[in-house]
């Protein structure tokens, strides 16, 4: 399915892209969450109309992301967690967790913005986690998990 992209998506395209996608992901993802529409030429010109207001709007949320970025740059976060004597969490460290301790911090982001490649956290130390404020801004931060021992 050809749809217009209304916002830049990473690995997909730049606001005003035109690109193929596969079709449940339009109709599932891209179209509901309103970052695409169907590149129909009515859809065409009526994004030609709309294309500064949209220009304006996603410089307006990469500027917003970028000053939060600086105020959140060196950010270490602590969560206490059971472990036990060897140092191995009895649960894990989820970026819901991390995500909700940030937010205690003053600052709003979603679990969905936390990235941990090497999935949720078992040990108790710091470590390094990055935040995506949008697609262009990328934040690490530090994440210190505390032992509540046994």
């Amino acid at each position: 399915m050809q749809v217009i992209l209304l916002e830049k998506l990473a690995n997909l395209g730049q606001l005003g892209d035109v690109v193929k996608v596969k079709d449940g992901y339009a109709r599932n993802f891209l179209i509901p969450q309103g970052k695409a529409r169907r590149a129909t030429e009515v859809a065409l010109k009526q994004f030609e109309g709309r294309r500064a207001e949209l220009e304006k709007a996603h410089s307006d949320r990469l500027w917003a992301a970028q000053s939060l970025g600086e105020r959140m740059t060196g950010l270490m976060v602590q969560i206490p967690a059971r472990a036990g004597v060897d140092g191995r969490l009895f649960g894990s460290v989820t970026n819901f967790d991390i995500a909700e301790a940030v937010g205690k911090q003053g600052f709003e982001i979603t679990k969905a913005q936390v990235r941990m490649p090497q999935g949720p956290l078992k040990s108790v130390g710091d470590h390094k986690v990055t935040l995506a404020l949008h697609s262009d801004v990328v934040v690490e931060i530090t994440v210190s998990v505390l032992s509540d021992a046994v």
